[in-house]
């Protein structure tokens, strides 16, 4: 059996609820530089957004894209009590797509009258989970956190889709927002566009404030949504969906969370 750590449960439990809840989180040192710069990566899941005050995130499942389609490691790599840290050296011009991807089954069951859970891939599922397991629930779910980078001109190559799960399809490329712009972005739903999703959009900075700068948007019928920043700065995207069409066998529920950090900047 597979056991969880804090802040993978967080990121598996905790991005489809509201958005007052903990939050996990990407934080970069900078979006936009020039190639060959270093930028260091925060990793958490906190009650303040952007303010390591709860659980580190694990990085086990981190994969950075480079803007020629490859994956390469970070670097520097350290887990404390607050935060995870990581490092990148933008060695190619264009974007680097930096993404925590957790995707799987989630089992329960009861098994001489205790509660059972267990997580892991559709293959494993029927070597460790009991076929004769009783009051089994089985969900699907998918939970992508993801910031991006990009050195010198942005490009998309890094950002194309997985058709896995919730995710973000950049109309504006996420490294070119700017306050007095509209952005647009879409949102896929296992490759299916996510009509009718409810977005949040937090900007940072909110531990300084009574209550938090908050956007709640919703996508059309094709899954797209229009943003108009109110000011520069860091801002922590958030959207979930919950529902009984599963992709993935035997699963009848499923549950997807998505969450972005962006920078808007002054034009």
């Amino acid at each position: 059996m597979k056991i969880l750590s804090r802040s993978l449960i967080a990121l598996a439990l905790l991005a489809p609820i509201a958005a007052h809840a903990h939050k996990a989180w990407l934080l970069p040192s900078a979006t936009v530089i020039s190639k060959d710069q270093w930028i260091t990566v925060d990793a958490a899941v906190s009650n303040d957004l952007f303010y390591f005050n709860h659980v580190p995130m694990r990085t086990e499942n981190l994969s950075i894209t480079a803007p020629d389609g490859s994956v390469v490691a970070a670097v520097n790599t350290h887990t404390g009590q607050y935060r995870s840290v990581f490092d990148l050296q933008a060695v190619q011009n264009g974007t680097y797509r930096i993404a925590i991807v957790n995707n799987g089954l989630f089992a329960n069951w009861e098994e001489g009258g205790q509660p059972k859970r267990w997580r892991g891939t559709a293959e494993a599922f029927a070597k460790e989970v009991p076929a004769d397991a009783a009051k089994l629930q089985v969900t699907q779910a998918a939970n992508r956190m993801e910031t991006f980078v990009t050195a010198g001109a942005p490009d998309t190559v890094a950002l194309k889709p997985s058709g896995v799960g919730l995710e973000l399809l950049p109309v504006t490329h996420p490294n070119d927002l700017y306050t007095g712009e509209t952005a647009t972005f879409k949102f896929h739903i296992d490759g299916a566009p996510a009509a009718d999703l409810a977005v949040t959009i937090i900007a940072g900075g909110s531990r300084y404030r009574d209550q938090p700068e908050e956007m709640q948007l919703k996508t059309n019928a094709e899954g797209a949504l229009e943003i108009q920043w109110p000011h520069a700065g860091m801002y922590w995207l958030s959207a979930s969906i919950q529902d009984n069409k599963a992709t993935t066998q035997p699963a009848k529920a499923r549950r997807a969370g998505y969450v972005a950090t962006l920078e808007v900047l002054n034009p």
